[in-house]
C-alpha cells in the first residue's frame, strides 16, 4: 500500500518511484482523494507503475 494523495504524502510520481524500488507485484495506492487537498488519483498513479498491477480498493470493500 502506497499514499498517492500528493499533499500530506507522496504524489503519484513519487508513489510510482517508491514502487519501482521496492519492486512489488500487487500495489494499492491509499489516502486519497478524501478532501479537496489531496489531488492525487488512482489513474495518474496507474500510468507512471509500469511493472506492478494497480489494485484499487472500493469504500467497504475485503480484499484477502
Amino acid at each position: 500500500m502506497l499514499p498517492i494523495g500528493d499533499y500530506y504524502t507522496m504524489s503519484p510520481r513519487e508513489a510510482a518511484y517508491a514502487c519501482s524500488l521496492l519492486k512489488p507485484k500487487t500495489v494499492i495506492p491509499m489516502h486519497f482523494g478524501t478532501f479537496p487537498i489531496l489531488t492525487g488519483t488512482v489513474a495518474e498513479f496507474r500510468k507512471l507503475v509500469k511493472d506492478a498491477e494497480v489494485f484499487e480498493m472500493k469504500p467497504g470493500v475485503t480484499v484477502s
